[in-house]
């Protein structure tokens, strides 16, 4: 199994939740986040003052799935969340040795 998780833009989370329950994904986890990659933060003038704010508003998305299902999850997150434009945001995929559904006790992708 696999924990795809995305650092995208709050914007685009319908699109990409759409794209993921095309996919027949119904299963995620959502929360706020903040950082920056390589454009470190973002200035923003207000009147005649200007603000430098640097850390920006993401969201990060967990899913978990089998290993067969994982490259088309990154495929569908890709192409929701892309814009083209700098901090479109990242997807990084890592194994996961086991998990628990704690209502039932099952295991595996029995528990997804």
């Amino acid at each position: 199994m696999k924990v795809v998780t995305a650092i995208i833009k709050p914007f685009k989370l319908n699109d990409v939740h759409n794209a993921l329950y095309a996919l027949g994904i119904s299963g995620m986890t959502i929360s706020e986040a903040k950082g920056h990659g390589d454009a470190k933060g973002h200035s923003q003038i207000l009147g005649a003052v200007e603000y430098v704010g640097h850390f920006v508003p993401k969201l990060r998305i967990e899913v978990i799935v089998t290993d067969s299902l994982a490259p088309s999850v990154v495929r569908a997150i890709m192409e929701g969340a892309r814009t083209g434009l700098r901090g479109d945001g990242k997807i990084y995929v890592t194994n996961l040795d086991e998990v628990y559904k704690v209502r039932t006790g099952e295991t595996g992708a029995d528990a997804l």
